[in-house]
């Protein structure tokens, strides 16, 4: 069995890798939306050790829900992508500040 310390180093080190990859990375939205994504695996990976640690299924509940929301928010954020590349022939994070109709 892998200790409770273990998963917990694990998804600090997941959670500040992503922070520092949104922080490093200004120009490609991709990057920023799988950053986001990874942000969100190490809250997941915090509800499910602690869920297994106390014996509770709660946590694996909330997991279930944030997955759910993780997937629409993907699918979301690539179709708004999509839709600017066609525009603009470009996802440079810094050409997104004009976002006129």
């Amino acid at each position: 069995m892998i200790p409770l310390e273990s998963v917990l180093l694990l998804a600090g080190a997941l959670f500040a890798l992503s922070v520092a990859g949104i922080f490093l990375n200004r120009k490609n939205m991709i990057v920023l939306l799988m950053c986001i994504e990874l942000m969100l695996l190490s809250v997941n990976f915090n509800f499910v050790a602690f869920a297994r640690h106390l014996g509770d299924l709660n946590g694996q509940v909330f997991v279930f829900f944030i997955m759910t929301v993780a997937a629409a928010e993907a699918a979301i954020g690539l179709a708004i992508l999509v839709v600017l590349f066609r525009k603009r022939n470009s996802i440079n994070v810094e050409q997104m500040d004009v976002m006129k109709g």
